[in-house]
């Protein structure tokens, strides 16, 4: 059974087709690029992905269940998980509280328990910090755990979105344009970083990105998206060097 399963996804606005017939299988351990020209429907599909929008047509699939239009934090508790083009911190935390925001799906207690202080509040918020401060080890953050977010370097603040995002425990992790505002090598650093976690969170990757050579780097499977519609998918090194791609993608 594949992870993900889209079939015929598609979303108007207005009397525009921003997304039409959209259709994409990713397989369990997969490492999927989509890319397209700015305005293609890329960001609309994370959105159709996480419940920000309701689709107008098709089914969206994780694991085996139909999550097709709902709230965003029944998709979160379901396996997604994403961070975001322009990103989106809790600047006011600290890197410790950011990464432990992610993990209350997980580690629940109620209203009262928090308000009274009860002792499982004290239990579970232990529990929590020790899982969170794990998650910095592996981005080399846990030095900073107690800077607010908004001081951290732009490098590390694109990590600390990665790491609060998989404290949500996903299933499938939407990355969107990540290496956006990098210089090379923060680049080359998170292409090992963007393996890394494939390879040691059980989790598959669909990212977002207009850098070619990290996509060709890392990249197993591609689609390409414009005017909201697929233009080509398969193998990254077939799609890069179809010269439909070329014409619509690279403006040649």
């Amino acid at each position: 059974m594949a992870l993900l399963e889209i079939k015929n996804l598609g979303i108007s606005f207005g009397g525009l087709r921003a997304v039409d017939n959209f259709s994409i299988t990713i397989e369990k351990g997969q490492l999927y690029g989509l890319i397209g020209p700015n305005g293609a429907g890329k960001t609309t599909m994370f959105n159709l992905l996480t419940g920000v929008y309701k689709p107008s047509s098709g089914s969206i699939m994780l694991d085996g269940e139909n999550i097709t239009g709902k709230k965003n934090v029944e998709i979160n508790r379901a396996g997604i998980a994403r961070t975001f083009q322009n990103i989106r911190l809790f600047k006011d935390l600290t890197v410790l509280d950011n990464v432990k925001a992610g993990l209350h799906n997980g580690y629940p207690y109620g209203t009262v328990t928090g308000i009274l202080r009860l002792p499982k509040y004290f239990k579970v918020e232990k529990e929590m910090t020790e899982k969170a401060i794990e998650l910095l080890k592996v981005f080399d953050l846990d030095k900073e755990k107690d800077h607010l977010a908004s001081n951290l370097p732009y490098g590390k603040q694109r990590k600390l979105e990665i790491a609060r995002a998989l404290a949500t425990n996903p299933k499938l992790l939407l990355l969107d344009e990540p290496a956006a505002g990098m210089n090379p090598n923060e680049t080359a650093e998170l292409m090992d970083t963007i393996r890394f976690v494939r390879d040691n969170f059980d989790v598959s990757i669909l990212l977002i990105e207009h850098d070619m050579k990290l996509v060709s780097g890392i990249c197993e499977k591609l689609t390409v998206l414009n005017f909201g519609q697929v233009l080509t998918q398969g193998d990254t090194a077939d799609v890069l060097n179809d010269p439909e791609v070329i014409k619509a993608y690279l403006g040649e």
